[in-house]
């Protein structure tokens, strides 16, 4: 590594924070009475969930087509509630985030709709209070990772280029689309890795 970045990108769920997807279900299911297969195919099989992250419908549209799909009305903070529940921080990566933020630019890129940014205080407080006004949704870029747009359009949001961003995701596809559209990116697997690998790229 010759140059250092000057930003960098880390996805959320999974890299800052563990997500549980059946904490955030079973939630739901309680609150409509629904069983909880029910509520994974009115999330995720109806293509609802990826078609609000990608910034198709609005969160309005979003929580009306949720409640429609599981027969009963999802209010926002019943949803606010269920994400909440789904979301643990990861205190030692945050640490690390905390550390690279002494050196460069920090900035969160989530496959999310913007119901997550705008209430990040209350969903996950230790990364809100790291991150400030810099936890970007994909929905506000009008795609999802692993489309270029998602990337490119957030980074010129953040007046950053390509070239001096490393980006970190837990997926490979993610962090291929990265790639793909100029990015450096790297596969968070552990915190002990990540230490390596911001080690190598003289960020801490």
């Amino acid at each position: 590594m010759t140059v250092s970045p000057a930003l960098v990108l880390f996805d959320m769920e999974g890299v800052l924070s563990h997500y549980d997807r059946s904490a955030r279900v079973d939630h739901l299911s309680a609150v409509s009475g629904q069983a909880p297969e029910a509520v994974r195919h009115a999330i995720w099989g109806s293509g609802l969930e990826a078609r609000a992250d990608a910034g198709q419908i609005s969160d309005d549209e979003y929580l009306s087509a949720l409640g429609g799909l599981l027969g009963c009305p999802i209010h926002r903070d019943d949803w606010l509630a269920a994400r909440q529940a789904s979301i643990t921080p990861y205190t030692e990566v945050i640490a690390l985030a905390a550390k690279v933020a002494e050196r460069c630019r920090i900035a969160i890129l989530t496959n999310n709709c913007r119901l997550v940014t705008d209430h990040i205080g209350y969903l996950n407080p230790p990364v809100a209070q790291l991150f400030g006004p810099h936890v970007y949704a994909s929905a506000s870029f009008g795609a999802a990772k692993p489309a270029a747009q998602a990337y490119l359009r957030c980074l010129k949001q953040l007046g950053a280029g390509a070239d001096e961003t490393l980006f970190i995701d837990d997926t490979d596809t993610n962090v291929a689309g990265a790639i793909n559209a100029g990015l450096h990116a790297y596969k968070f697997v552990s915190a002990d890795a990540l230490v390596e690998e911001l080690e190598r790229w003289q960020l801490l």
